[in-house]
């Protein structure tokens, strides 16, 4: 998902229009603007930008540096399953876009929970293919929307039902909101004269995310017994 957010002109937002604000609203929310914030995926810099002008302190990590931003990089591969070792604690994990991308999102998940502080947070993003247009999608195509030949670079679609019964509980986090945006909306499809419909189609289909093109996931670490 490639867009420009009508905010950010310098660097390539690869995020739907107003997700960057919405990882520091939920950051905020959680954290003072002090804490210490850890940006995973931070390609061109734009959500680290943001994260620093709210008065965080921030690292951004990707596999190569995209960037030049006053601030510290740490090269990671997210693949490797103690990616973590390299790093410190931190009171709040950002991941936008970036899940969908790898091998294994429990290790992934895993190493997000061994970074975070007792109370810190980890916020993620990830395409929504449980909307109404993906459903179609999958059942005239049979191709998981967003998942298909124009987006190779994506491998792990997220479904939220084996994500919340099966992932989680496995990676000593949990699960403490989850949200879909922009609600009610289908930005990535390109045939407008078709969201009508989709809309229509809402309330004959089951599921919590029936609308909007990705979902939001706010974790916390597990409190231990």
């Amino acid at each position: 998902m490639t867009t420009e957010s009508p905010k950010q002109s310098a660097r390539l937002v690869r995020a739907l229009p107003g997700t960057h604000e919405l990882i520091v609203e939920i950051a905020l929310r959680h954290a003072s603007s002090s804490a210490r914030v850890l940006d995973l995926g931070a390609g061109s810099g734009a959500l680290a930008e943001r994260l620093q002008a709210a008065g965080f302190c921030v690292t951004a990590a990707d596999i190569t540096n995209y960037f030049e931003l006053a601030t510290e990089f740490v090269q990671l591969d997210f693949n490797d399953p103690n990616f973590d070792r390299a790093l410190s604690a931190f009171d709040v994990v950002t991941s936008v876009e970036v899940i969908e991308h790898l091998e294994n999102p429990t290790a992934f998940l895993r190493s997000i929970g061994r970074l975070l502080k007792p109370n810190g947070v980890a916020i993620l993003t990830t395409p929504n293919v449980e909307n109404v247009p993906a459903r179609l999608k999958f059942l005239l195509q049979g191709n998981v929307r967003t998942m298909d030949k124009n987006s190779a670079e994506h491998i792990t679609p997220i479904h939220l039902d084996l994500f919340f019964r099966m992932i989680v509980p496995r990676t000593g986090l949990t699960l403490v909101d989850h949200f879909v945006h922009p609600k009610n909306e289908f930005p990535l499809t390109g045939r407008r004269y078709f969201v009508p419909l989709m809309r229509l189609l809402v309330p004959f289909m089951r599921g919590p995310a029936l609308t909007g093109d990705c979902h939001f996931l706010v974790l916390k670490k597990a409190q231990s017994t």
